[in-house]
């Protein structure tokens, strides 16, 4: 007879605690709820209208791709 599904489970959370892992539990925001779409995009304008502002950021982007690359300036 095939093992029951709680015990599949067990095996295998076992086996993985013996591999040195452990379970965690992540919580993320909902994509299907309403309203979930429109405060991605309040959040990305409120980004786009930070970065527009900053004259800095450009430069600062633009200086840690190159030492990310190992690109000399």
């Amino acid at each position: 007879m095939a093992k029951a599904l709680s015990e599949r489970v067990q095996q295998r959370r076992d086996a993985m605690r013996a591999a040195g892992l452990r379970p965690l539990q992540i919580w993320v925001p909902d994509s299907r709820r309403a309203g979930f779409a429109a405060e991605c995009r309040r959040q990305s304008l409120v980004i786009a209208q930070a970065e527009a502002a900053d004259d800095d950021l450009a430069g600062f982007m633009d200086a840690a791709f190159a030492d990310l690359s190992g690109i000399d300036e």
